[in-house]
């Protein structure tokens, strides 16, 4: 499922590429033919993300709720405007790693030959194809075929006269009013980048130290903190050096405020990269190489078997609310 950082690089795209023009609205799947009709023709007027939520909204008061789930994901295709504070247009990225190492220019490629600091896509603006979702695989070819073809099953495809922006497999694709749209967002926990930050560190602060629920638990439950999923739930944890059973209202509350913290700072990272990085104190080549390749950027998740990085402890895997969870019996003992 994507977590929060994926959700807020799509609203980031929208807002680059949709904001401001009129929309076309289909649904060639058909399962969202009404609501398309009724999109059809707008004005894309604004977008937000809370958590693992998207939100645009079209004039007339009107709102597309899009939660991807499991596997939902949107592609993109046309002239892709990318945002320059991410990557400039020769590709540069003039990315940081934690010790201030600055990069070179060369791209960082992943396995699935994905440039790891820009993984929406190449810095371009250009007719090309970008997959964006949690397992997204970058560029496609690129084609010239205008507009381009409906491939698979395609929930929603929004246009405008130069982009074109596919939805598929989503959990919610939903049409809301003004009022329904707070309705949803007033039961979602807080997110880093939506609101009062010092609102939010004491909303997740009070939520997480009132309930019995283990800590792993309830950094999933997206009405006590939004965006979190299961990697950043493993790796927070562990950089926290917390049980994932300890229940909430144990956690002493200076390591709630961290753990918030913390989540503030991976999720700016992640938005800023595309990635999941959750190791500290690399080295530029050691950066590099964890941008390259998902195994090398995390502490304990996916790591089930292998030594911990820290004790050389074997990390444990369990299933916990139906999820996998990875962790060190030691460090986190």
């Amino acid at each position: 499922m994507p977590e929060g950082h994926s959700v807020h690089r799509i609203a980031r795209q929208f807002d680059r590429n949709f904001i401001g023009k009129v929309l076309h609205a289909s649904s060639p799947q058909g399962r969202f033919a009404e609501g398309a009709a009724v999109l059809d023709g707008r004005t894309a007027v604004s977008v937000q993300a809370v958590g693992k939520q998207m939100f645009l909204e079209a004039e007339g008061d009107l709102w597309l709720r899009v939660h991807l789930g499991l596997y939902g994901a949107w592609d993109f295709a046309g002239e892709i405007l990318v945002d320059p504070t991410i990557a400039s247009a020769n590709g540069r990225m003039g990315q940081t790693n934690q010790r201030g190492t600055v990069l070179d220019d060369e791209p960082i490629l992943d396995e699935a030959g994905e440039n790891s600091l820009a993984s929406i896509g190449a810095p371009r603006r250009t007719r090309v194809h970008v997959r964006m979702s949690e397992q997204t695989k970058g560029l496609a070819d690129e084609s010239e075929e205008w507009p381009p073809p409906v491939v698979g099953q395609v929930r929603l495809r929004l246009m405008t006269d130069i982009t074109v922006a596919d939805l598929r497999g989503p959990t919610a694709c939903v049409l809301q009013s003004p009022d329904e749209v707070l309705a949803t967002i007033a039961k979602l926990g807080p997110d880093p980048l939506v609101g009062d930050p010092a609102e939010n560190e004491e909303r997740f602060v009070r939520a997480v130290r009132k309930k019995p629920t283990a800590i792993a638990l309830l950094l999933m439950d997206q009405s006590v903190v939004s965006g979190i999923g299961n990697v950043y739930r493993a790796e927070m944890l562990f950089r926290q050096q917390l049980n994932p059973h300890t229940p909430g209202r144990d956690v002493p509350e200076e390591t709630v405020r961290a753990m918030w913290q913390d989540w503030v700072r991976l999720l700016a990272i992640g938005v800023e990269t595309g990635q999941m990085m959750t190791m500290d104190g690399l080295s530029a080549d050691e950066y590099r190489a964890a941008m390259a390749s998902r195994d090398d950027r995390h502490w304990v998740y996916h790591r089930a078997g292998l030594p911990c990085r820290v004790c050389g402890t074997e990390i444990a895997l369990e299933e916990i609310g139906a999820r996998k969870l990875y962790w060190c019996p030691r460090c986190q003992a």
